[in-house]
């Protein structure tokens, strides 16, 4: 016979992991994003988001994560700056990830285990995101000038909001779509370095 709590328990766990993985890929596109959707949500009483991470939904907090996020999308859109933020987000993006990974695992974990897990799987999961970002931006100089930037920093921010929000409501869904895109990534990029002269 099913044990019901079984089946509970372990889809409390999938869903919340989804969610951790969701958010840190949103994280890996616009680093500053996902915590402020998901301290906006928790503020409203939509999202939980577990004993120890409960700050992000101050509103020094919320104004910190708000103004970052301004500054990042505005920054973007300017050609040779949207490299150097780039650079940057090689190191903040992956932290910004783990940081978000481990607010959603705080759920169902200890506060300090949660933050330990949301390293292991946010910083990688974020990071591949933000390679495959600074790679298509690098195609996109070399085929446009830096003219065509200023739309595709646009379709990521509009990728990246969508994520993260929809992180909180198919989250499952989410995460089963962010591998996928990233496993065609990694296969685009395989594929063009393949096709690179030597």
């Amino acid at each position: 016979m099913d044990d019901p709590s079984l089946a509970s328990t372990v889809f409390s766990w999938v869903t919340t992991i989804s969610l951790a993985v969701a958010l840190a890929a949103s994280a890996g596109l616009r680093a500053w994003l996902p915590l402020l959707v998901a301290g906006v949500l928790a503020r409203v009483g939509i999202a939980d988001l577990g004993d120890g991470f409960g700050w992000l939904a101050s509103w020094p907090a919320l104004g910190l994560f708000g103004l970052a996020t301004v500054l990042e999308i505005a920054g973007d859109k300017i050609p040779a700056l949207d490299h150097g933020l780039d650079v940057v987000g090689t190191f903040v993006r992956p932290l910004t990830g783990a940081l978000a990974a481990a607010a959603a695992l705080a759920q169902i974990h200890d506060p300090m285990i949660a933050l330990v897990i949301g390293l292991l799987v946010g910083a990688p999961t974020a990071l591949a995101p933000h390679a495959a970002k600074a790679s298509a931006r690098a195609v996109s100089t070399g085929t446009t000038g830096g003219l065509a930037n200023p739309f595709v920093s646009v379709l990521e921010d509009i990728t990246a909001f969508a994520v993260a929000v929809l992180a909180f409501v198919i989250p499952i869904v989410v995460a089963a779509l962010v591998i996928v895109a990233g496993w065609l990534g990694w296969r685009w990029v395989r594929r063009r370095r393949a096709a690179a002269p030597a």
